[in-house]
């Protein structure tokens, strides 16, 4: 997706959440989809290997070797 609708998209989950309503995001795009969420999910080879806020996802070191790699940062 270009820059323009994921800044549209992001205002829309954010206006959403305001209203206490949830959204399920599947996406692999990590910078953009951690900065709106509070909890996610990292998926690899159909288990989940980590849950929680962004800090945890990133702090998660099986998360760097399947996902991310050592260098990632926000």
């Amino acid at each position: 997706m270009d820059p323009i609708s994921v800044g549209e998209i992001k205002g829309i989950i954010r206006q959403l959440k305001a209203r206490d309503i949830g959204v399920l995001i599947t996406d692999h795009n990590v910078r953009e989809t951690l900065d709106i969420c509070n909890s996610a999910y990292i998926v690899g080879d159909g288990q989940i290997i980590a849950e929680g806020d962004a800090d945890a996802i990133l702090a998660n070191r099986r998360v760097r070797e399947v996902y991310l790699g050592e260098d990632f940062r926000l």
